[in-house]
């Protein structure tokens, strides 16, 4: 079992009176350059400090024209810690490839990550949010093709001599000849985040990757994703290993219950009703007719819709106690998904550096270990 903190860099800062979503329309009069100075170092300055704490890894990604995260080039902020790490691995979930033309540039900077940090990069890949497509005046139509395209391009880019041809129906190269190469070999790990798209799984399964469950779904959707996953797997020969699959789920620690959610439900409710709004925007031909059905299902079990504390917890969208607490809701999540990677959100919405930091120490210090000690005594007994 592998632990990563997962940063989205959210804006803090919305105004009080602004009550319009915080994607594709959200006038970018309202980021100011002066507080966004303090926002990105903070951010960075947490994300180094998860390897001092034990992280096995950090996360971030990439959104575009939203305040919800402010990350449009994750891999700016992943060569900033291929440098200021040592240790921890540098997880990009991920570039949307679709956005990239030629992705030849992911294959390139990608490579570049993984050199400078010593072999450490995991290689994210994404077909993008429905919202990207509006803000970057893409065909959503074209959405999974293109992804499909771009995949096989920086695969073959990683894994082929150069100079070569590619030519597909998107892309047209006549030399794809990148330097640099990735240090490991084949090609870094690759991770595919979705939210329930069946080609999605169906693609992660065929390539025996690994597959990230996006948050703020009741627990019960998580669950079935993940079943479609095990079961997608089966079909192609191989019982899906837990390393092969990711939980994404913010989480807040302190000294007791009445605390934690005193400290955090605040910031969270900023999170969920001021950074969520615009999120779903799904645009005609994005998804599939037999995903699209499957999503529109999913569709009131999504955090946006969420109205109470007693549903969040119900739900399991955050986890939030003492460390008892945390560590027991996790178990059951655990056990019940089969994921062998945590991908742990400790910081959301307004959340202040100080209640940060100290939830991820004590995240650290009293919840990891236990989980560690618990996954090792599971496995000892199924062996």
């Amino acid at each position: 079992m592998e632990f990563y903190f997962f940063h989205l860099m959210p804006w803090p800062h919305l105004p009080e009176q602004y009550h319009g979503p915080a994607w594709i329309r959200c006038p970018n009069e309202l980021y100011d350059p002066e507080r966004g100075v303090a926002v990105y170092n903070r951010y960075i300055d947490e994300l180094v400090y998860a390897e001092e704490l034990g992280f096995d890894g950090v996360c971030v990604n990439e959104h575009h024209a939203n305040a919800y995260g402010n990350m449009p080039s994750p891999n700016l902020i992943g060569s900033i810690l291929a440098r200021q790490t040592r240790r921890c691995k540098i997880a990009i979930v991920g570039n949307a490839l679709p956005l990239y033309n030629p992705p030849i540039r992911v294959a390139e900077e990608f490579a570049m990550i993984d050199v400078i940090s010593g072999g450490r990069l995991i290689a994210g890949m994404v077909v993008g949010g429905g919202p990207e497509y509006y803000s970057n005046g893409l065909n959503p139509a074209q959405a999974r093709e293109r992804f499909y395209e771009a995949h096989d391009l920086i695969v073959q880019a990683w894994t082929r001599p150069g100079p070569f041809v590619f030519n597909g129906k998107y892309y047209k190269l006549r030399y794809v000849n990148p330097w640099p190469r990735p240090l490991q070999k084949p090609h870094p790990p690759i991770w595919i985040p979705g939210a329930g798209s069946l080609e999605t799984m169906e693609f992660v399964a065929r390539r025996q990757y690994a597959y990230m469950g996006i948050p703020y779904f009741h627990r019960r959707v998580f669950e079935r994703n993940f079943a479609f996953f095990r079961e997608a797997c089966e079909k192609e020969g191989y019982r899906a290993r837990p390393e092969q699959m990711g939980w994404l789920c913010p989480i807040y620690v302190a000294e007791n219950d009445e605390t934690a959610r005193r400290e955090y439900e605040p910031h969270f409710w900023y999170f969920a009703k001021r950074l969520l709004p615009g999120i779903e925007t799904s645009p005609p031909g994005y998804t599939t007719a037999r995903s699209a059905v499957k999503l529109i299902t999913a569709r009131n079990d999504f955090l946006l819709f969420v109205d109470t504390w007693e549903q969040v917890v119900e739900g399991r969208y955050a986890i939030v106690g003492s460390p008892d607490t945390v560590v027991e809701q996790m178990t059951d999540m655990i056990s019940s998904l089969g994921v062998g990677n945590i991908l742990a959100l400790l910081q959301v919405g307004t959340l202040p550096a100080d209640l940060t930091r100290r939830n991820m120490e004590l995240f650290a210090r009293e919840v990891m270990p236990r989980l560690k000690a618990w996954e090792a005594e599971r496995r000892a007994q199924a062996a």
